[in-house]
């Protein structure tokens, strides 16, 4: 079935879900909205559906979880990619002094756990509901299934091992002990290969805002990736490419982001109230002269090769005082209703071919890791690599570079890479100072503890 999220209602329930704070882990209303959702929300699948459209809706704190934009911003600032030009609590990220009570920490964790509560409200509601078909329950169980392992990716790799909710449950879910990252990656592994199995190819709506199949394996590819689990992360990386659905070669670089990009997997439709994709709002200076918010730092801008057409179309400069900056320019939609329509990309083709190649070089095809990187390389106007195709050390060199550029300031992948590959000391010790082991996970909210004695902090805070 499709339907425009950006017009449907959000439901009761999500709506509900929206008054969470950051009191406590998933505060619900004080009467609970069990009956509502079974006797309403859920009738069928016309009022269903308004719940599930409430998953994906762009809106910080109702909806899609990380629509406000602070993932990027704040491991854009931890890694190597960012700095930002005032003091408040931001600065944190970049200088490794992140306290518990650091605002962007505290919405890093309550928006997720909003959402994960909406995906399982969903879930709960659509559970051998007889008023609703075999194939509708199986397809939005699916989506369900992708969505929250999405999240849950993003809290074990921003926090370490979290809370794992799988339920609605008040008194389940008010006061739970840190499950251990493992457990956090199983359930993550669980989701998605439960959702590959109820999903088709088919995109169940317009504008691949709703996932299918192929999502919920891209997903799985960089998961395993993650996990060092080379020959899952390989197959199922090649299995998106090879798919037929996305095409890569003829996307060219300024449409990448667009609304009906050939490139992506996954894209939410952008806010159409008063600003676009959120990445644009905290990037692109609102008027001529304006100091950018953040700035693209110069061991980024210096790892870009001349001719390297991302630096033309993904780097956004200004001067202010004869000052030249650069900020990141992938979305350039600062006001909604400006075209052409951009979307908030979540999974896209470049990333499956850089999971495969770095796959590859792992399982030592090191010929066909470099061949994935030219492929990225060519559509940017640059030469092939020239890593030694007999060096695995050089090859995963190349790799590594490549997912630098292609890849920076999007859904945390610079900040990730650096601590998975274990290169964050170096690397960062080289740019900035502050960085120890500690800084690799960020603080648990000091309110979640306080309310909550089963929640243990991470070690340096």
């Amino acid at each position: 079935m499709q339907f425009n999220i950006n017009k449907v209602m959000i439901s009761m329930l999500m709506a509900a879900a929206s008054f969470t704070s950051c009191k406590k882990l998933i505060t619900i209303p004080e009467t609970p909205p069990s009956s509502i959702t079974q006797q309403q929300q859920f009738a069928d699948s016309a009022t269903a559906i308004t719940a599930v459209a409430g998953v994906y809706a762009y809106n910080v704190g109702n909806g899609f979880a990380y629509s406000s934009g602070e993932l990027t911003t704040s491991c854009g600032l931890s890694s190597d990619e960012l700095s930002y030009n005032y003091t408040d609590d931001m600065l944190q990220f970049y200088s490794y002094n992140l306290t518990p009570l650091n605002n962007g920490i505290i919405s890093l964790w309550r928006y997720p756990y909003q959402s994960i509560y909406q995906v399982n409200a969903v879930l709960n509601g659509i559970s051998g509901n007889g008023n609703l078909s075999a194939g509708f329950r199986q397809q939005i169980t699916g989506e369900m299934e992708v969505v929250r392992a999405l999240y849950y990716f993003n809290m074990v790799n921003l926090f370490g091992g979290v809370p794992l909710v799988t339920s609605i449950s008040y008194k389940e879910t008010q006061r739970l002990p840190r499950s251990s990252a493992d457990a956090i990656y199983n359930q993550v592994i669980a989701d998605l290969t439960d959702a590959r199995g109820k999903l088709t190819a088919s995109y169940p709506s317009a504008r691949r805002a709703r996932p299918n199949v192929y999502t919920a394996i891209a997903l799985l590819a960089k998961v395993n990736l993650y996990l060092n689990n080379w020959q899952s992360a390989y197959n199922e990386a090649d299995s998106v490419i090879k798919s037929g659905l996305y095409d890569l070669t003829n996307t060219p670089l300024a449409g990448v982001f667009l609304s009906g990009s050939q490139e992506a997997i996954w894209q939410i439709p952008g806010n159409q109230g008063y600003y676009g994709v959120s990445d644009a709002q905290h990037f692109v200076p609102n008027y001529q002269g304006a100091i950018p918010n953040y700035i693209l730092t110069t061991s980024l801008l210096t790892s870009f090769e001349t001719g390297d057409k991302r630096m033309q179309y993904w780097v956004g400069v200004t001067t202010v005082n004869g000052t030249t900056m650069y900020y990141p320019y992938k979305y350039k939609n600062v006001s909604a209703g400006s075209t052409p329509t951009e979307d908030q990309m979540v999974l896209r083709l470049a990333e499956m071919y850089l999971i495969r190649a770095e796959a590859a070089a792992h399982l030592n095809h090191l010929s066909e890791a470099l061949a994935d990187v030219n492929i990225i390389r060519a559509r940017a106007g640059l030469t092939e690599s020239t890593a030694d195709p007999a060096s695995q050390e050089a090859v995963l060199s190349a790799v590594m570079h490549e997912r630098q550029i292609e890849l920076f300031c999007e859904w945390a992948n610079r900040w990730y890479d650096l601590k998975r590959t274990g290169t964050a000391q170096t690397v960062l010790d080289a740019v900035k100072t502050g960085f120890s082991a500690n800084a690799a996970l960020y603080p648990i909210p000091q309110a979640q503890i306080q309310l909550n004695n089963l929640l243990t902090q991470n070690p340096g805070y």
